[in-house]
């Protein structure tokens, strides 16, 4: 991944269960509701937290969160 690329964060509703694991990892993109699901900011994750991004996407428990590369803008 190039310094200059972002990634974007998609959660899969249909199988997220409300686990919070991402929010731990990435507290700065994501926030939970009341019920404990994901609210993504839907800001493009800058290259210096893709690392944890990544970590987040692979821990969660039933792989529901996912990153894309940004769209150029």
């Amino acid at each position: 991944m190039s310094t200059a690329e972002r990634l974007e964060i998609d959660v899969d509703w249909t199988s997220c269960q409300g686990h919070g694991l991402c929010a731990d990892f990435l507290p700065e993109h994501i926030t939970l509701d009341e019920w404990g699901y994901p609210i993504v900011d839907g800001a493009p994750v800058p290259a210096r937290t893709a690392k944890r991004a990544r970590r987040a996407a692979a821990d969660c428990p039933v792989l529901a969160l996912r990153l894309a590369p940004a769209p150029a803008g």
